[in-house]
């Protein structure tokens, strides 16, 4: 099911960006710049999309503007959660647009790695008002480690017939638990779910049939798994270990 179809930048943001409204950060971010620029459009026609990227490219800044523009809390969790513990997300999605289906979805999550710590407590001080546990595997999510937290949180908390919009979760997982969140990922796509993802790991973008944007040198290309830097980069090191590490070390 294809919840948000595509996303783009209204014509409204440049006067915003003139009337200097945005830190001048954000908006010069190189994919920023040109989405905004070249008014272009990005489309996510797929059940899982991926955003791929060097550090600094701009995927998660790009990634927090689809959540928040889609109604989701800046900092992560449901469209229920409101809270916040520092203010620091861009403005970016007050003119990013939405192409959305005439269908509405009927759950959702937005999950950060960096703030994951910060749901997993509103988590608890909602329970401690009424009983909240029970949808996130039983117990307080600080009791499990990152990753366990993460892969319950999705066994438990995801209803399906949702958008669940992802930013880095491979942060937390080592390789098994990416395979067991690629599971994951295909249980609820075939219970009518969107997933957007921010990731670095070739095994996340092995997905079957995904689409795969890479963000670089400004522009955001549509690509394949193979050709991306990052398993690129990932199996010539592999493969050549030794090699790799004795360049690195004598530069």
């Amino acid at each position: 099911m294809i919840f948000i179809k595509s996303i783009f930048f209204d014509d409204k943001i440049n006067e915003k960006i003139s009337e200097n409204k945005y830190d001048s950060y954000e908006v010069n971010i190189p994919i920023i710049k040109n989405m905004i620029n070249n008014k272009e459009k990005i489309e996510i026609s797929n059940e899982v999309t991926f955003f791929v990227g060097e550090n600094g490219s701009g995927k998660s800044t790009l990634l927090e503007a689809i959540a928040i523009a889609y109604g989701f809390n800046p900092e992560g969790g449901t469209k229920n959660f409101n809270f916040s513990t520092k203010d620091s997300h861009s403005n970016l999605f007050d003119h990013l647009m939405l192409s959305k289906s005439f269908k509405l979805s009927k759950d959702g999550f937005f999950y950060r790695a960096e703030s994951f710590y910060n749901v997993s407590t509103e988590i608890d001080n909602l329970d401690n008002e009424f009983p909240l546990l029970d949808y996130y595997g039983g117990k307080s999510l600080h009791d499990r480690s990152h990753g366990e937290g993460l892969l319950e949180l999705i066994k438990n908390r995801f209803l399906g017939n949702g958008v669940y919009i992802l930013d880095e979760p491979e942060a937390s997982l080592s390789p098994t638990g990416l395979m067991q969140l690629l599971c994951l990922i295909k249980e609820f796509v075939t219970n009518d779910s969107q997933f957007i993802i921010s990731t670095h790991s070739p095994i996340l973008m092995s997905y079957p049939n995904s689409t795969i944007y890479e963000l670089k040198e400004g522009l955001i290309r549509k690509t394949n798994l193979k050709e991306t830097d990052h398993y690129i980069i990932t199996r010539a090191f592999m493969e050549n270990s030794e090699v790799m590490i004795k360049n690195l070390f004598s530069e």
